[in-house]
């Protein structure tokens, strides 16, 4: 029951490129946005598509292959978990931020063949 306590599951597509960095112990860092869309129907019989921007955050072997195999565009399933942490902006206003730190995917767009 403990894998269940902080785990996520996510669908989507990314919506730009992912920005991928060398850290000064030679790991990766891989960063990017993925968007997820739910689909219903308002009262008046409408529909609704709601979509929610997610941050996401790979590191070191995820973030390898997070730089050759995503990019924009790409459907990508991911695992992994919640981090919530807070930073000084450059005007000293302190920020919050919620990621998920994956720790695997899975490509779902077909590459071109």
């Amino acid at each position: 029951m403990n894998a269940m306590k902080n785990r996520v599951q996510l669908i989507g597509h990314l919506g730009k490129d992912p920005e991928v960095r060398a850290i000064d112990n030679g790991n990766k860092m891989a960063r990017f946005t993925i968007a997820t869309n739910e689909t219903y129907q308002n009262n008046k019989g409408e529909k609704v598509t709601d979509t929610q921007w997610h941050n996401v955050v790979a590191w070191g072997k995820t973030a390898e292959l997070v730089e050759k195999l995503l990019q924009k565009g790409h459907e990508v399933a991911l695992e992994g978990k919640l981090e919530n942490r807070s930073y000084t902006d450059k005007d000293g206003q302190k920020r919050y931020i919620t990621e998920v730190v994956t720790s695997e995917f899975l490509l779902l767009t077909k590459k071109p063949a």
